[in-house]
This record gives structure tokens, sequence and C-alpha cells, in this order.
């Protein structure tokens, strides 16, 4: 009698996994054949070369903006642009979740977190720093009241800490590099939409650390506080890792995926003109737009050093699964396949057109 029960329900686990295996063949043609009648684009599908008329694209990129109008390169764009002026991972998450913008530029936790947060989203370019140990996106601004000299002596200190953005990589990073964990420090969650949050809680006595970027934001803080014992530290880890990233629901658009892929295209040749054009670049961007005086806008431009636009999104893809890892063993959320993030289908746009402009004569400004 027991061995015909085992019979039965083998030939059970047979039928359930032939069911199992027509539903998962069935299912997913099915799925996509009820997505493409909807007019919806798949998301392995080729990328549209055509925008369609009257297709407009919500886009937080500042900088990129700025060259554009600068260059009057926006009038190539096939697609209409409602600018809007967002920046970092929590704003731009919000702006997702509110349905105000179409594409954001970030770091590259802010992806993540997105993720975790039960938001789809996917990285359709990648943009690192040429020699980035030299040129490192922030640092770590020290207290005037915190007796800190290297980074041996975080021990026991109260540092800025904010998870859903790169800074909180910094800061785990830095820690394991010295042999901490979070229980060796006090973490103080401070997420900093900008950077006069974390100066003014320095400044205050609030919290002995903070990363802070490496531009107007840190000169600042020196010119006004090093008197009183202000100082910076390198950190030593690499932070130069900058995305830009949509919502799986704006690829699904064949409209704004066209439009998406025309966008990357001008932002690799913008990054390229950027390059290019350093003191130009100082004088529009930090100057005009950011009331920068001329010779902090220099020091910025300096201190940003040169992009670089890989071809092989491997290394970033390698660099983030890092990511993924450290800070799912840091907030306690379960970590994923990184591959997830990236929408391999642009993968070549922005850095072609990044290499076409970088070899290419030099494009003169209006």
């Amino acid at each position: 009698m027991a061995s015909r029960r085992v019979g039965i329900l083998a030939l059970a686990i047979l039928a359930l996994s032939a069911g199992l295996s027509v539903y998962a063949a069935t299912h997913e043609p099915a799925a996509k054949a009820a997505a493409l009648e909807a007019g919806q684009l798949a998301l392995d599908a080729p990328l549209p070369t055509r925008v369609p008329p009257g297709v407009t694209l919500a886009i937080g990129d500042p900088t990129t903006e700025q060259v554009l109008k600068h260059t009057g390169w926006i009038k190539d764009l096939p697609f209409q642009v409602k600018w809007a002026e967002i920046t970092g991972g929590p704003a731009v998450t919000e702006a997702f979740h509110a349905g105000a913008l179409d594409v954001g530029t970030v770091a590259n936790i802010p992806p993540i977190h997105a993720i975790w947060v039960g938001m789809p989203v996917k990285m359709i370019a990648v943009r690192f720093r040429q020699d980035p140990a030299d040129y490192p996106s922030f640092q770590l601004a020290i207290s005037p009241k915190a007796r800190i000299n290297s980074l041996k002596d975080l021990r026991g200190k109260r540092i800025a800490y904010s998870p859903g953005q790169v800074q909180g990589e910094i800061v785990q990073r830095v820690l394991q590099s010295q042999g901490l964990t979070a229980k060796d420090v006090t973490l103080i969650e401070l997420p900093s939409p900008t950077a006069d949050v974390y100066v003014n809680a320095l400044a205050g006595g609030q919290i002995d650390v903070a990363p802070i970027g490496s531009g107007a934001a840190l000169k600042r803080y020196l010119d006004r506080f090093g008197t009183d014992g202000a100082k910076v530290l390198k950190s030593g880890v690499r932070d130069d890792f900058v995305t830009m990233y949509v919502r799986e629901e704006t690829l699904k658009d064949p409209g704004k995926a066209a439009a998406l892929a025309a966008y990357v295209k001008v932002w690799g040749r913008a990054q390229a003109w950027i390059n290019s054009h350093p003191d130009e670049w100082a004088q529009v961007y930090y100057v005009g737009d950011q009331g920068l005086s001329p010779e902090d806008a220099r020091y910025v431009v300096q201190t940003n050093g040169k992009a670089e636009l890989p071809r092989d999104w491997t290394e970033a893809i390698a660099r983030q699964q890092g990511s993924v890892d450290l800070m799912a063993e840091a907030t306690g959320r379960k970590p994923f396949d990184a591959h997830r993030l990236f929408d391999r289908r642009f993968e070549t746009l922005s850095a072609d057109a990044f290499a076409e402009a970088e070899g290419g004569p030099k494009l003169a400004s209006r």
C-alpha cells in the first residue's frame, strides 16, 4: 500500500511539473502579446529607432541641460523636454513615485534603493571618472570639534549616514577599510538633499564626520571653518559611479524608449564637450547658472576631473553587485542580481557618441 501511495505521489508531482512547464512556456508569450496589444514595448525588444511626434520627456539632469542650451544642440532633440531641477537619489525616487520625472542622473546607490522600495528601475547610461583616485567625488569632512586626524581615529565617532545615497556606501566602505563595523561608531541617519545639511551639522557639533562632495561645498566648508579646526580626509574608496536611470514603466512606452535612446547619445556628446571645454564650462554652468565666483568655478571643474564612458558595462555590473551586497548586509535588505538594474540595449549608445565627439573635431559653441 505504501509503495502504491509513493507511486501516486510521484505521478502527481510529474503532472504538476508538466503543468508548470506548460504554464511557463505559454504564459510568458501570452503576457508579451497582451503588452503588445496594449501598445507597450517589451523590455527585451529592440529599441525603436524613430521618435513619434508629441513625445515629451521630463528630465532631471541640470548639467546636460546647460550644455545643450549653450551649444544649441537642444534644437537637435527629436522630442520635447520638460527640464526638472531635481537631483539626488531621494528627490528623484520621490519624483518617480509621483510620476513627475521620466529620467534622473544620480550615483549608483539610488537605483538599488529603488528596487528595495518596490520600484522597478533600469540604468541606461554609465559614467566613471578618469583617474578616480586623484579626483574623488566625495571626501570626509571633519568637524572642528572632533579629534580626528586620520581614518584610524573614526572609532567611537558620530558619522552622518544616508543608506539610500552613495554617501551611505562610502561610509560603509571606509569603516570596512579600517576593520570597523557600524557597532564601532554611531551612525546618524541624515539624508543629504544638499551639502548644507551636513555642513550645518558638522559646524554645530551634532556629528563628527560627513561625506561631502569634493567641489564647491567642501571648499566653502574649509573656507568658513578651517581656522576653527575643520579639516578634510580622503576616504580612500572609489566613488565615481554615476548613472542615468528610469522606471521600467517608462521603457515600456515605445515613444519614450526611442526618445531615451536619442537622449543618452546627446548626453554622451555633452560629457565629451565638458571634458574638452573646462574653462568655458566653468563660466557657463558654475558661474552663470550656479552663481559661483570665477575662482570657485575653476576649482570645482579642476576637482571634478574628466568623465569616462565605458562601452562595456561588465565592470559596472560587477561594481554594482558589490554595492548591492554591501548595502544589503548593512541595511538588512535582501541582495539581488545586479544585472536586473542594467538595460544593456543602451550599453554602447552614450559611449559611442562620447568617443566620436572626443576623437572628432572640436565642436564650436554658440
